[in-house]
């Protein structure tokens, strides 16, 4: 079967690079016998088919973020450039990618970035379900007959204690072959970790050259005896391959990428079985204690425009992008009922998480809904309560909630349509009106060492040219959009000027420092990891996307989730 997914597309012959197969397995932990060998690798490559079957009855929804980087000689460059999809996988005979966001450059433009091959100059183009394929050792044939395995160690992955193995195609010409390194943890023998490459195809003349790049591919067990893909990084340090004669032959990309997928437990509840259980329950003395009320104008509108905003929660919630309800939110409204009871507002207000990266921000009735990606990058709590005092300003001035949503026909809608239709950015007017009425919040709220939030708002109208994708909104309102900048300017007006250099002064954190998602439930937790002083000002990273390092733990209650 054809191998088509691959990350990128170059256009024009590019030499393939081949991989030299590892040498055959000749050791094995302990000391075991051939037999109990052979057989512990035969169990390796039944749970890894068994593991494809499984994923045919998922789509997950993927998210890659590519950020693309100069290529210098020594040293490293911050990003310059970068591209963002979001999509579904589905697995049958072959992996299919139904995209849902495209942001990138899809076409050659004058002055996009472009490869040179020789004395020609070609377009380059990302493709997403090439980044989804690496959720897969192989799509087509992983088997002892394709593959030879070298035993190499012992280590621990988290709680979770694995067997190393290096692994290599039979064929060495097999192009779309991985070769590289899988992790396989010891009590069921699955595979929860691999990284490395996959094989090269040979360039073809007069045909559009596809190319593999090195990803390190994360899975997480999420119910007894599941585990399922959950978060990949791919790196290329960029620069020039070799042609014939050691004569340049074309230029790679230097980029950085962290695919995450999620969604897997999509499927909704069986409501036949919860009629069944209400009709089997139900008294016949029960009655509707609301039914002989009447409600004037003002609390149909109320009720009315409530109604919206729950069906517009719940489509995004079923369509694997809002959390469902959990600790972050409650982290999240503690700050807003801090800013409701300083300023002495008369509104309620509570707050939901987008699972998406770009950093955006958008209110619906009386929820405020943060995406993960921007509550990943802020330096502190007092940014925080700013992103948070704007989207509650809209709520304390009344700008009101798309009601069209009301009625329910509008929200049904599948994943396509719904990130088509669902827009809550709000008006240039509503914007400005909601600046001021944040400065004002801000001015007597209990957050007043503004220092850090300014740097931050700077920092964001820096990376508008570098990193457009990742500050483009797709539901809400873009925060590093330049009028809602320039409206906050009152709060960045004694910042201090930002100093890249400078170790001390943070201006924002690398993607995925603060929130983790669990891929199977969509629950979403803060990382708990130890704060570690910085050696340079280079490990700062703002905005920037970095390497996975997962602590793996098990489930071991057969209570979790059920496949």
């Amino acid at each position: 079967m054809k191998r088509i997914l691959l990350a990128l597309v170059l256009a024009g012959a590019v030499a393939a690079v081949a991989q030299t197969p590892s040498a055959a397995l000749t050791s094995a932990p302990g000391g075991s016998g051939k037999a109990v060998v052979e057989k512990l690798l035969d169990r390796i490559v039944e749970r890894e088919q068994a593991f494809m079957v499984s994923m045919k009855k998922r789509a997950p929804l993927v998210e890659t973020y590519i950020q693309e980087s100069p290529v210098i000689e020594s040293g490293d460059a911050a990003p310059n450039k970068d591209h963002y999809f979001l999509g579904r996988i589905h697995m049958a005979d072959a992996l299919s990618y139904s995209p849902l966001v495209e942001r990138t450059d899809v076409a050659p433009k004058q002055g996009s970035r472009l490869f040179r091959f020789g004395a020609k100059i070609q377009p380059v183009t990302f493709l997403p379900r090439g980044f989804a394929q690496m959720a897969f050792v192989d799509l087509t044939d992983f088997s002892r007959k394709t593959y030879r395995f070298e035993y190499v160690r012992r280590e621990f992955l988290g709680d979770v204690r694995c067997l190393v193995f290096d692994v290599s195609p039979v064929n060495p010409t097999d192009p779309g072959r991985f070769t590289g390194r899988i992790w396989v943890e010891d009590q069921e023998d699955l595979i929860v970790r691999f990284d490395g490459i996959y094989l090269q195809p040979p360039p073809t003349k007069g045909a559009m050259q596809e190319r593999y790049f090195h990803f390190d591919s994360w899975r997480v067990n999420v119910a007894p005896g599941i585990w399922v893909p959950s978060q990949i990084y791919v790196e290329e340090a960029g620069g020039q391959i070799k042609g014939p004669n050691s004569l340049p032959r074309d230029s790679l990309p230097r980029f950085k990428a962290q695919t995450r997928l999620w969604d897997y437990a999509a499927t909704p509840p069986n409501k036949l079985d919860e009629l069944t259980s209400i009709l089997v329950d139900q008294a016949a003395d029960v009655k509707d204690q609301t039914a002989s009320q009447d409600t004037s104008p003002l609390e149909s509108q109320r009720s009315w425009e409530r109604q919206a905003e729950e069906n517009i929660l719940a489509r995004l919630q079923k369509g694997g992008l809002l959390a469902p309800v959990g600790p972050v939110d409650d982290v999240l409204n503690t700050v807003v009922n801090n800013l409701i009871v300083s300023a002495n507002l008369n509104v309620e207000a509570h707050c939901r998480v987008l699972l998406t990266t770009p950093v955006e921000t958008f209110s619906v009735g009386h929820t405020i809904v943060i995406s993960r990606g921007l509550i990943d990058v802020l330096p502190d709590e007092v940014s925080l309560a700013l992103i948070l005092a704007a989207e509650l300003s809209h709520i304390a001035l009344g700008h009101p909630t798309p009601t069209q949503f009301a009625f329910h026909n509008q929200t049904m809608l599948n994943d396509a349509e719904l990130l088509q239709k669902f827009h809550f950015e709000r008006t240039p007017a509503e914007m400005a009106s909601a600046a001021k009425k944040t400065i004002e919040i801000m001015k007597v709220s209990p957050y007043q060492k503004t220092a850090n939030t300014s740097i931050f708002l700077k920092a964001l109208a820096l990376r508008g040219q570098s990193l457009p994708r990742l500050l483009a909104a797709n539901l809400g309102n873009q925060v590093a959009d330049p009028d809602a900048l320039s409206s906050l300017a009152a709060y960045a007006t004694n910042a201090p000027a930002i100093e890249e250099d400078k170790i001390e002064q943070i201006a924002a954190l690398p993607l995925g420092s603060r929130v983790k998602l669990n891929p199977w439930s969509n629950q979403i937790a803060l990382v708990k990891a130890r704060p570690i002083a910085l050696l340079s000002a280079r490990e700062k990273m703002p905005f920037e996307v970095t390497p996975f390092a997962l602590h793996l733990t098990r489930i071991e209650s057969a209570t979790s989730a059920k496949q």
